[in-house]
């Protein structure tokens, strides 16, 4: 049958204390293997390894250097700041992407399989993110094809403001308010674009009397826009008769003036015209109506 062993206290003591050293001794083992094999990487591989970090080092100086020198001529050249700044940084990332393939080639890092996932993981990243990419598209599109530069105002998706960053991936813009606008660049091509340039257009009205001659009143007019500093260098005020109205005739002014200053042009000009007016005795009017009764017989 089953025979019954016994085991002492110092015997099971021993028993346990051979284990922990059995298994110590497997711990020293790995880590006397890896700090071998780290002993005979460094071994093999110094060299490399600092030949490699001085080809990083000095390429990634020299990308700085070359994307500063290409901005500095594109700014010679009088190209557009965006346009600018991309083809900088372009540049410097496609020499950093050059100088790190050659570096680990020098360790002895084949780049094909890192190619080859690299390339799985942006077919999947695409199809994931096709509207990011579409932005991506639409911005590189903006930037080579140019429709509107920083400092333009522009029209799209029925927004209004002046462009101040156009990125990659959207465009910001900033409205009479200062309210800095985000727009994604697929929002903008392929749409209708309106780009007025520096200046937006200023259209005011002012109603004189029938009895007043118009002619008149608009060389006062042109005169006074003229003068208080509103009219935009692009183009001059057109001022003439808009509208004979029921109680008045409506003088129209059309004028382009900078953007960043179209409320405060408004506002000066509609100030001007009517200390004009008033200096000159010519009557506002305000909508009249005439009444006449008819007695039943």
């Amino acid at each position: 049958m089953f025979e019954k062993v016994e085991q002492t206290a110092p015997e099971a003591e021993e028993t346990i204390t051979l284990a922990a050293a059995d298994l110590l001794r497997q711990e020293i083992d790995q880590v006397s293997y890896v700090y071998n094999i780290i002993l005979d990487f460094f071994a093999n591989y110094t060299f490399q390894l600092i030949g490699a970090f001085i080809i990083f080092f000095v390429g990634y100086m020299l990308a700085g250097k070359i994307a500063n020198v290409v901005l500095k001529l594109c700014t010679r050249h009088k190209l557009d700041i965006t346009l600018s700044q991309f083809l900088a940084n372009t540049s410097k990332m496609l020499i950093v992407i050059m100088i790190a393939i050659i570096s680990l080639s020098k360790l002895g890092i084949s780049v094909t399989p890192f190619i080859a996932a690299i390339g799985a993981i942006s077919l999947g990243a695409g199809l994931a993110l096709q509207g990011l990419l579409a932005n991506y598209a639409a911005g590189f599109n903006i930037i080579i094809i140019r429709p509107f530069v920083v400092g333009d105002t522009i029209t799209v998706q029925g927004v209004t403001g002046i462009v101040k960053e156009v990125l990659l991936a959207y465009t910001i813009i900033s409205d009479q308010d200062d309210v800095r606008i985000t727009i994604p660049n697929k929002h903008i091509v392929g749409e209708v674009l309106h780009n007025s340039k520096n200046d937006s257009l200023l259209e005011l009205t002012v109603g004189i009397a029938y009895k007043e001659d118009p002619l008149k009143v608009i060389s006062l007019l042109e005169t006074v826009i003229n003068d208080i500093g509103i009219v935009g260098k692009s183009r001059e005020a057109q001022i003439g008769i808009g509208e004979f109205a029921d109680s008045s005739i409506n003088i129209s002014i059309r004028l382009w003036t900078p953007t960043i200053n179209l409320y405060a042009a408004k506002f000066k000009a509609y100030k001007a015209i009517y200390l004009t007016l008033k200096e000159n005795n010519i009557e506002i009017p305000f909508p009249q109506r005439d009444v006449h009764l008819i007695a039943q017989p």
